[in-house]
């Protein structure tokens, strides 16, 4: 099977897109929601492109950490961020808002980095501290995805 290079997930969420971008781009929330991201350090909240951050990450027995920067950070529309480790890009994650009816999709997007000069050493080091090599990374990011949609969506959710 072809490596696949991007990725894109949506729900319909019933709360307002300003709700919605709030949460998200308040990224110490993101360990609430990821199945992955276990916490997110901010030095100097809140974050507006060009901020930096590191995220602390877990899966199974797999730790490891990213540093990331804010490089899209429009209030109700679209807040993006790429990561990399040891100075090597890895990914940018985006979310996206857009109203639908009487609530808003946010459409969260993953795309790879790993490419050109340092493509290989991030591969490895992707599947020592991950423990998921490039093959299957496409797999486990749909299912973090859908998962950190849901919870998102649950936490934007009006009481009641």
């Amino acid at each position: 099977m072809a490596r696949q290079w991007s990725l894109e997930e949506s729900v319909l969420v019933d709360a307002d897109r300003a709700t919605l971008y709030a949460l998200v781009a308040d990224l110490r929330n993101m360990g609430r929601w990821s199945p992955e991201c276990r916490g997110v350090w901010v030095p100097r909240p809140p974050l507006r492109t060009g901020s930096r951050f590191v995220g602390f990450n877990r899966r199974g027995p797999f730790l490891w950490f990213t540093t990331g920067r804010v490089t899209t950070a429009r209030p109700d529309e679209e807040f993006v961020f790429d990561v990399g480790v040891f100075g090597l890009p890895i990914a940018r994650w985006g979310y996206r808002f857009e109203p639908e009816g009487a609530g808003t999709r946010v459409t969260e997007t993953w795309q790879d980095l790993r490419t050109g000069r340092g493509a290989g050493l991030a591969n490895l080091l992707g599947t020592m501290f991950a423990g998921t090599n490039p093959e299957r990374r496409i797999a486990v990011n749909r299912a973090g995805m859908r998962t950190t949609l849901a919870r998102l969506a649950r936490a934007a959710a009006p009481a009641g």
